[in-house]
């Protein structure tokens, strides 16, 4: 016996050695490409010494005495510290992620190469004016020169994924660039996706209630809006959905979860300190590390200091000494799905208002990891690229002999948006970053304004030009082959709405409505807000004048709107009504969660449980309503809509049919599906959190999922790699977390602003900004989740243009010199 037990100690002492063994071998290996702030490098590609100088939250303040030099040195700090993500984000658009992560990512491959977004990006490098081409090869050489650093210096494979996924790195081209921006239009589109489900949807209910739960925006009453299958005829009144699961490595984000943001500044007059505020957060997909990398920038033009784009080199949120800018999804509708007729005598060809043509196409070759390679045959038509039936769910009303093109403001091959980009970047007026704006196409965006003397908001890239006689004025699929159906360019620069220094000192976007005009001016059918709006419009008018502090103050409001407005409706009949229960009934909870809402003033903290009951019965209450008659269509309305809430609870239009369920006997009123919704989320709530309400957290349901994109599922490395807070906050409170709508957890914040920053050109250096992670990718890094913490609590680190304070605090400088022929290499 003691023999044996000898053995299984030596056993067990082996495999525990064994095991620390592996854990110090796979750290050592991982710790390998963590990189070096301090130093001086050798490198090819500049002209004269650059200094890297890094901060003690790991910002890189570039100094160089070029333009192309100091571009270099973004492109060597950005691939030091984020070279997976890049890497990521150029295959994506290459559609080449299958051949690091096999079947799994065919369909995402097959999406991007019809798209053709790279081969576009490719051409667009000659649209391109000087200055950016210059700035292009720059930083692509500065890329390369990392990933020279990483061969030659044994670091690692350049990040821990590359051990996971061996895959050669090609080196940067300025097309790589150009390509990521275009991917970004990708993730923040959404309007192919409404026209579809408006499609489906009006397929199964009568235009007066389409009006009700698709509005076609958010002050307009019953829209006069033709049956989709008046429109194209013989489709299925309901088919089921063909896109499956959402991938996390998906550029195509699901409803609801496309681009967002606020921004909003103030004129001289409505400043306490007599100069402009400006006040951005860009809103994305939550990931680790955040999309968002900060970084100062020493230019012949003046330098900037703000959030890039690991991959681009330029500033798309920040400030100079003399302009700040900030950028909210614009919400254009320029995306529109036409439904081709093929030939049926002959399959190459399509028809056309001329007669049959033939397909435009070209074989794609896929690359899968472990299985055989796939041909794609890739078609286009004259409106845009043939798509298959499980994107953005077409083939759900694609009629038998028929295809589904996309017509796109970004498939341009001579797209000179990021030249317009960089030139916004140098601009030192209002003015000047107006007219550098007029190139810009896509994604569209509102440019919210600020220099040291006036505020503006401009309605940046291409908006569609439609013929006034377009079937479905842009809001449904349609024959592709109508000429009235077509798109006749795009609308003049001029006529993108714009606001200048306007009379009441503020401007402002929460992707709510900016114009009000009729099709086909409208800009969109489609909005991103109709509820943030109001709460910033009370923030803003309750102060004559406003500081730095009064504009983070509402950056970081967590008051709802929209539970203010819905609750009294939704709770009208319920308040303080009701017999006496017994501790643990449904009865006694349902009156316990209506006297904690009875007394809540809608602010969405983090610490209370109100938010959460009020979320869960919002979201009961949706389903209950629409169940019925969409039947399993509702999944796809996975967030409650507060504009359909309210038309159903007042009657609008006969909107509180809704409340009444179609397959039962007895008549159902609104007060009965209300407090039937209400039992729903208690029971909900009790499964999943707990019977005791008063203990309940919003935070614990509302975690912030800063998700390793393609390692966070993973057992064990999910722990080290995905970053989950608790926060504050919901769909429609300005400091905004917009929940994930489906799944065991449906309030996971998913979606939020990955950037906050606050400008003020009274005192510059007063300045503040943060994102929402760190700045490093490499999860052994102490700069991968830094910032997070900060990003939580609502604080900020400073944004200073003064080199003295960079290089007072810094962690590290790093200085690159030219090499010469006489260096050893």
């Amino acid at each position: 016996m003691a023999l044996i037990f000898k053995w299984l100690l030596r056993l067990a002492t082996g495999v525990f050695v064994l095991a620390v063994g592996l854990v110090t071998l796979a750290w050592y290996f991982a710790s390998r490409s963590l990189p070096d702030y301090d130093g001086t490098y050798s490198v090819t590609g500049i002209t004269a010494p650059v200094e890297i100088v890094r901060d003690n939250a790991d910002v890189p303040h570039i100094f160089g005495q070029s333009d192309e030099d100091v571009f270099f040195a973004l492109g060597y700090a950005q691939a030091q510290d984020r070279l997976w993500q890049m890497t990521m984000l150029r295959r994506t658009v290459q559609g080449r992620l299958s051949e690091m992560f096999g079947p799994r990512t065919l369909k995402i491959d097959m999406l991007m190469r019809r798209l053709d977004l790279y081969n576009l990006a490719v051409s667009s490098v000659k649209a391109q004016d000087a200055p950016t081409t210059a700035a292009l090869t720059a930083y692509a050489a500065g890329v390369n020169a990392w990933l020279g650093e990483i061969n030659s210096g044994s670091r690692g494979r350049g990040a821990p994924e590359m051990w996971i996924f061996n895959a050669p790195i090609a080196p940067w081209q300025p097309a790589d660039s150009i390509a990521i921006l275009k991917l970004l239009a990708l993730q923040l589109s959404g309007q192919a996706t409404e026209e579809v489900l408006r499609a489906r949807t009006s397929l199964i209910v009568s235009p007066e209630r389409l009006a009700d739960i698709l509005p076609d925006d958010p002050t307009s009453g019953i829209a006069a809006l033709p049956d989709y299958s008046a429109l194209v005829g013989d489709v299925p009144k309901y088919a089921a959905n063909t896109r499956g699961p959402h991938d996390p490595l998906d550029p195509v984000a699901p409803r609801g979860l496309q681009g967002a943001s606020n921004a909003w500044a103030a004129g001289i007059t409505r400043s306490a300190t007599g100069s402009t505020l400006l006040a951005s957060d860009p809103h994305l997909q939550l990931t680790a590390p955040t999309v968002w990398y900060l970084a100062r920038l020493q230019l012949a033009a003046g330098d900037v200091i703000g959030g890039t784009i690991p991959g681009l080199p330029v500033v798309l949120s920040g400030r100079s000494a003399d302009l700040g800018w900030g950028i909210t999804s614009g919400y254009v509708d320029d995306q529109d799905v036409h439904i081709e007729q093929i030939n049926p005598d002959n399959q190459n060809q399509y028809r056309t208002a001329d007669g049959w043509k033939d397909f435009r196409s070209r074989d794609s070759i896929i690359t899968i990891k472990d299985a055989p390679a796939v041909t794609l045959k890739l078609r286009w038509t004259d409106n845009g690229p043939v798509l298959p039936g499980d994107t953005f769910d077409l083939g759900t009303i694609t009629p038998p002999g028929h295809v589904t093109s996309l017509s796109w403001t970004a498939l341009r091959g001579d797209d000179p948006s990021l030249s317009a980009a960089m030139a916004m970047m140098r601009a030192k007026t209002i003015e000047d970053a107006i007219d550098a704006a007029e190139p810009y196409v896509a994604p569209a965006q509102n440019l919210t304004l600020a220099d040291r003397t006036d505020v503006a908001m401009k309605t940046i890239g291409a908006i569609p030009r439609r013929d006034p006689a377009h079937q479905s004025q842009g809001r449904l699929p349609s024959y592709g082959y109508l000429p009235e159906n077509q798109w006749q360019g795009v609308m003049p620069y001029a006529d993108n709405p714009e606001f200048i220094a306007p009379d009441g000192g503020i401007v402002g976007n929460t992707n709510n409505k900016t114009v009000d005009r009729p099709f086909p001016n409208h800009v969109s059918y489609n909005w991103g807000d109709t509820q943030r709006v109001n709460r910033w419009q009370r923030l803003m008018q309750s102060r004559q004048v406003h500081t730095r502090d009064s504009f983070i103050e509402a950056q970081l409001d967590t008051v709802s709107f929209t539970a203010r407005a819905l609750l009294p409706l939704m709770g009208a009949d319920l308040w303080y009504t009701g017999d006496a229960a017994p501790d643990g009934t449904p009865e006694r909870q349902r009156q316990i969660a209506l006297d904690l809402l009875a007394n809540w003033n809608g602010e969405m903290n983090e610490h209370l449980p109100e938010p959460l009951i009020y979320a869960a019965w919002l979201r009961a209450l949706q389903d209950r309503l629409i169940r019925d008659e969409l039947g399993p269509l509702s999944s796809e309305f996975t967030h409650a809509d507060p504009v359909f809430i309210e038309r159903v609870f007042r009657d609008v239009g006969g909107a509180s049919v809704w409340c009444d369920v179609l397959q039962s006997a007895p008549v159902e009123t609104c007060t009965d599906i209300s407090r039937q919704a209400l039992d729903d989320a208690l029971i909900w709530i009790g499964e999943k959190w707990g019977q005791n309400l008063e203990t309940l957290r919003w935070g614990d349901a509302h975690q912030a999922a800063h998700d390793h994109p393609t390692l966070g599922t993973l057992p064990v490395l999910q722990w080290f790699l995905n970053i989950r807070q608790s926060t504050s906050g919901g769909d429609n409170t300005l400091m905004r977390g917009k929940t994930l709508g489906t799944g065991p957890d449906p309030f996971l914040n998913v979606h939020a602003a990955g950037y906050r920053g606050v400008y003020d050109f009274a005192d510059p250096d007063s300045s503040v900004f943060v994102t929402a992670t760190g700045q490093s990718g490499h999860f052994l890094s102490r700069y991968y989740d830094n910032l997070g913490e900060l990003w939580r609590r609502g604080e900020y680190i400073p944004m200073s243009l003064d080199p003295d304070l960079a290089r007072a605090a810094a962690l590290g400088t790093m200085v690159l010199q030219p090499r010469t022929s006489s260096k050893a290499p």
